[in-house]
């Protein structure tokens, strides 16, 4: 996939996001979920693949309740770099407010082994629309389905479901809103972002 969407949205004169290219990447997948405090606040949920991170704006953010659907909607694809970002993005950019690390870690497609069956088996599953994989974040784990639906005229909406599985519980992740990166919470970001 490409990274045009991506690069046409932004100035990179005038914001701090990463302007990235496309890149293979190595070792174990990487997922990470930023929180972030635009026009309105939610989670950004991505996934590495295809040398880039997949990306989708869910509203409620994730839950680890298996009773419980996330509408996730999928935007532009975003550069591997972008997985580390946190910091403020300047008024009059796309996308202007406080983005925050709230997860990361690595993923895998259930039952695959490896780099090359892991990629091979999500590309299968993305095309497919219907992804199932294991989470192995800081405060997101265990296994995941990520299902495009028939709900939306844009084809751009999905639904993430979390399996019954050891790690599944109704408590609410998303209380926990510190910065994996630094501890720091939204507020505290957006003000050293501002000095």
């Amino acid at each position: 996939m490409s990274l045009k969407d991506y690069h046409s949205k932004r100035n990179f004169k005038s914001t701090p996001e990463p302007a990235g290219e496309k890149a293979q990447g190595k070792g174990q997948h990487q997922f990470v979920i930023q929180l972030h405090d635009a026009s309105h606040l939610h989670y950004d949920f991505r996934l590495e693949l295809d040398g880039t991170l997949k990306s989708w704006a869910i509203p409620k953010g994730p839950s680890m309740d298996p009773a419980t659907k996330r509408l996730a909607v999928q935007v532009e694809d975003h550069p591997i770099e972008y997985g580390s970002f946190e910091g403020t993005i300047p008024e009059g950019n796309y996308g202007a407010g406080t983005v925050m690390l709230w997860d990361k870690g690595t993923y895998h497609a259930v039952d695959a082994e490896g780099w090359e069956d892991n990629e091979k088996t999500l590309d299968a599953m993305w095309s497919k629309g219907s992804m199932k994989f294991a989470l192995n974040g800081k405060k997101v784990k265990g296994e995941f389905a990520l299902v495009r639906t028939k709900l939306g005229k844009t084809g751009h909406e999905w639904l993430l479901i979390k399996h019954r599985d050891d790690f599944a519980s109704e408590d609410d992740i998303t209380l926990n809103n510190k910065s994996v990166a630094t501890g720091r919470t939204l507020e505290q970001i957006a003000k050293q972002s501002n000095k």
